[in-house]
């Protein structure tokens, strides 16, 4: 199980991201990492004689896309960039997942770039799995396309439906899509366009129609299709939302409990680590023939980590292949979706 990970990519990078790959070397003995970024700095960060060097490799890239760069400009200014030398080695085969925590839109640029699209897949998104009252949902598009066509959207429903059947062990994940309104034939052209997709399909989870936006944590749907400009404003949303209440949590409610602190501090900790982004590690760029997990931009070590083990069980579960084979399934659909287009 080979991954290769941006070790350059992140608010952080690279001790964090190193130290996050070693504590995942030591938790998985058949995994693999190639740490693509400045090799002579990269070897300074792991021991010699560590346990896990033998599985460690390190692929060299001079130059790392910013942040806050541009990420067409900056991929094509900076050839030797540590996103791109990630991406060619999945298109190589010589890796069979790549991980970064660097510029979003260059990741997913690096993949329309390679063109390394899944058969029946138009284009990628990227999904994210949202904490709800009823267990985990994963809601995509959240950024890679922010433009969709009803297709599109359709295509993200099955790709959401069999990630929650397999990975979130969702027995019958039921699917809604993102709407102003839960009543039929709200919202724009292309959610009313999406519907009609979604009518004509035969998917072993179930579509409910539309969900609003308060829908999300009430669980109402195991599957959450948007496009990716509402997908990522709902997601920064969230986080914030999130950052804050236990912010006031903290300040407002554990003041008081004089008695019992040391409990309420326990009961704050587990709320935490089950809703903090870093438990899951990153979120999947579905569509793409390979496995490429986008962290957040400030992930640590325990983030990395968990999104070079979630690479890994992505890989292990086979979930293009699934993919493909769903949307097999469909071709009718399909050729109604190209012509619509």
């Amino acid at each position: 199980m080979r991954i290769a990970l941006d070790a350059m990519g992140g608010d952080h990078a690279p001790n964090p991201i190193v130290a996050g790959a070693v504590q995942a070397l030591e938790k998985d003995p058949e995994l693999e990492v190639f740490l693509v970024g400045e090799e002579s700095l990269l070897k300074k960060l792991v021991p010699a004689d560590h346990p896990v060097t033998s599985r460690l490799h390190f692929h060299n890239a001079t130059q790392v896309v910013g942040m806050e760069e541009s990420p067409a400009i900056g991929l094509r200014r900076k050839p030797d960039n540590s996103i791109t030398r990630s991406w060619q080695l999945l298109a190589s085969g010589k890796v069979q997942g790549i991980v970064s925590a660097g510029n979003t839109g260059a990741m997913v640029a690096g993949g329309l770039f390679t063109r390394r699209f899944l058969p029946h897949v138009d284009r990628p998104a990227i999904a994210t799995i949202m904490p709800t009252m009823r267990g985990p949902s994963i809601m995509l598009d959240v950024g890679a396309n922010v433009h969709p066509k009803a297709e599109h959207l359709f295509q993200y429903g099955v790709m959401g439906e069999i990630f929650a059947r397999h990975m979130l062990k969702k027995d019958k994940p039921t699917i809604g899509l993102m709407n102003v309104g839960a009543e039929q034939g709200k919202g724009n052209d292309l959610v009313r366009l999406t519907q009609q997709l979604f009518s004509q399909c035969d998917l072993q989870g179930s579509f409910i129609g539309n969900i609003e936006g308060r829908d999300i944590h009430r669980g109402v749907a195991d599957v959450i299709v948007t496009d990716g400009f509402v997908g990522n404003v709902v997601l920064k949303v969230c986080e914030g939302l999130f950052e804050f209440m236990m912010k006031m949590v903290g300040k407002e409610v554990i003041g008081v409990l004089d008695q019992e602190k040391d409990k309420a501090m326990a009961a704050l900790h587990k709320l935490v680590h089950t809703y903090d982004y870093s438990e899951y590690g990153g979120a999947p760029l579905l569509g793409i023939d390979g496995i490429c997990i986008i962290c957040h931009g400030s992930s640590g070590e325990r983030a990395i980590k968990n999104a070079l083990s979630l690479a890994a069980r992505l890989a292990r579960a086979g979930i293009n292949k699934l993919i493909v084979e769903e949307l097999e399934r469909m071709p009718q659909l399909n050729s109604a979706a190209t012509n619509q287009g």
